[in-house]
């Protein structure tokens, strides 16, 4: 009767990490961030992992595979400037790995709490910015590079760096901060930044598998949920794009109401 109950209950989580994978990948798909600011609260919270830091490992290997996915999706749309991507998510990586392997030494529960905190003031970030256009010729080439080059190995070295540490993709810290090192439009900016969201997450998944932070079954029924909501995403967006406030929006209040709720969850 014991190994009875205690196959459904595994049979209830394999489908829990479905379909938070759904949603989560339809996230990464619309807004090119939020994926592992959903994943980490999910995983805890609905699918019932009880160990922050194996939640953060597991969600890294399936954000890292989902924004692959969705990458994809949007390159062949032309929603990514592969130049300006390529340096950002380089810098950030040497960022994310160091980020990770400080955050593996931090109390779990204050990680959560301060996680939430950032996302509230990302998403007061964007909110605020939700008018701007952005410049949808912007290239890096040898004539901007002087400009562009700098900002972007900044921006992308202190991103990598907090998603590394918090154990996250980065999708919502790496769009505004491609679009404030740039000037690029949110739709482009979002299809960029899933080159870093990749890596960041592949460099902060291969340091938490050092140390055993993560649940390989849970993370392949993550995977094939993201894949599915990921292609609901994408048509998502691209039927959004010609609306730019309201798919800033979207995104700003999707990150403010998620960290409201891990920082309640932390306090309480």
């Amino acid at each position: 009767m014991a190994r009875k109950t205690e196959r459904h209950g595994l049979i209830a989580q394999d489908l829990l990490a479905t379909a938070s994978g759904v949603l989560v990948g339809f996230v990464l798909g619309l807004v090119g961030g939020g994926g592992s600011i959903l994943a980490v609260p999910l995983l805890v919270y609905v699918v019932g992992i009880t160990s922050p830091h194996v939640a953060i490992g597991t969600s890294a290997v399936a954000v890292a595979v989902s924004a692959l996915a969705n990458l994809i999706g949007h390159a062949r749309i032309g929603n990514v400037k592969w130049p300006c991507a390529v340096v950002f998510a380089v810098a950030g990586t040497a960022g994310a790995a160091l980020g990770s392997t400080l955050g593996k030494q931090f109390d779990g529960e204050k990680l959560l709490l301060l996680f939430g905190a950032l996302m509230i003031v990302i998403a007061a970030f964007m909110f605020w910015n939700r008018d701007t256009e952005g410049d949808v010729s912007v290239r890096l080439t040898l004539h901007t590079a002087p400009k562009l080059m700098p900002l972007l190995l900044v921006y992308g070295a202190a991103v990598g760096a907090l998603s590394g540490f918090f154990g996250i993709g980065g999708g919502f810290l790496i769009v505004p901060a491609i679009m404030a090192a740039t000037g690029m439009p949110l739709i482009y900016a979002i299809g960029s930044s899933l080159v870093s969201v990749f890596a960041f997450g592949l460099t902060t998944a291969g340091n938490y598998a050092l140390s055993g932070f993560i649940e390989w079954v849970l993370v392949s029924f993550f995977i094939a949920g993201g894949i599915v909501g990921g292609f609901a995403g994408r048509l998502a967006a691209r039927r959004l794009a010609a609306h730019k406030q309201a798919l800033a929006t979207v995104f700003a209040a999707l990150v403010a109401a998620v960290g409201g709720y891990v920082v309640w969850r932390g306090l309480t």
